[in-house]
C-alpha cells in the first residue's frame, strides 16, 4: 500500500465507521454528499491536472501505487473524495451537537472580499498556484452570494472552517514533509509554514468552502423535494 493511499483511508475511516450511527444518520445525506463531491471534484481535479501539466507542483513516485487517471496518481483523484466526505461527516457531527447562531451578515463587505481576492489574484499571473488559489476565494464569494446561501451567516460554519485547519495542517504536513507532494518554485511565493507553502491554507479554504456550500444547497432542494 502506497503512504498517499494510506493518508486517504486514514481521513476517512473513523467518518465510514460512524456514517450509520443511529444519532447522526449521516447516510441520509448521501444524495447532497454525491452533488457536492462531483460538482466540485471535477473542478478541482481539472485545475489539478493543470497544474500538474504545468509543473506547478508533482508527485513523488516512490510513494504511489502508479496508478494514473488524466495523468494524476490514484490516489490524488481519491483525495477529492475522501476529504470533502469526512469534512461534511465533521460538518453534519458539528451542527447536530453544537447550537448555531446566525451572525451579522455584510453584503458589500463579502463583495469587496471577494473583489479583493479577485484583483490580487491578477497581480500573480505568472505565479500560477497562488493565483488560481487566490482566484478560487473570490470565486467562492461570488457563488455563496449567486445561490443565496446562508453559509456566510452561519457562525458554526467560521468556527467549523477555523476548526479544518488543524487536520489541514497535519495531513498536508505528512504530504509535504515526506515528501509525497513537491511544488514548483515558480509557482508559488516560496513562503512554507514548516513545510506547508501558504498557498495551500488559500487552497483548503477555497476546496472545504466550495464542498460545504454546495452540499449544503444540495441538502436544502433535496429536503424541499421530499
Amino acid at each position: 500500500m502506497s503512504e498517499y493511499l494510506l493518508i486517504n483511508l486514514l481521513v476517512v475511516l473513523i467518518p465510514l465507521v460512524l456514517t450509520f450511527e443511529k444519532n447522526l444518520k449521516f447516510y441520509k445525506n448521501f444524495p447532497a454528499v454525491f452533488v457536492s463531491i462531483v460538482v466540485v471534484g471535477s473542478v478541482y481535479i481539472v485545475w489539478d491536472i493543470i497544474a500538474t501539466g504545468r509543473g506547478d507542483w508533482s508527485f513523488n513516485e516512490s510513494y504511489l501505487l502508479g496508478v494514473y487517471l488524466f495523468n494524476l496518481p490514484v490516489e490524488e483523484i481519491l483525495f477529492f473524495i475522501t476529504v470533502p466526505y469526512a469534512i461534511i461527516f465533521l460538518y453534519e457531527t458539528a451542527r447536530y451537537y453544537l447550537k448555531d447562531k446566525e451572525i451579522v451578515y455584510y453584503c458589500k463587505l463579502y463583495n469587496y472580499t471577494a473583489m479583493f481576492f479577485i484583483l490580487s489574484s491578477l497581480t500573480f499571473i505568472g505565479q500560477y498556484y497562488t493565483m488560481t488559489a487566490l482566484l478560487f476565494i473570490g470565486l467562492f464569494f461570488i457563488t455563496s452570494r449567486i445561490l443565496n446561501s446562508p453559509l456566510l451567516k452561519s457562525k458554526l460554519y467560521w468556527q467549523f472552517i477555523l476548526f479544518t485547519f488543524l487536520p489541514f495542517f497535519a495531513v498536508n504536513y505528512f504530504l509535504t514533509s515526506i515528501p509525497i507532494v513537491q511544488y514548483g518554485e515558480k509557482a508559488i511565493w516560496g513562503i512554507r509554514i514548516t513545510t506547508i507553502p501558504v498557498e495551500d491554507f488559500f487552497y483548503s479554504f477555497s476546496m472545504l468552502s466550495f464542498n460545504l456550500l454546495i452540499y449544503t444547497t444540495a441538502k436544502k432542494r433535496w429536503i424541499e423535494k421530499r
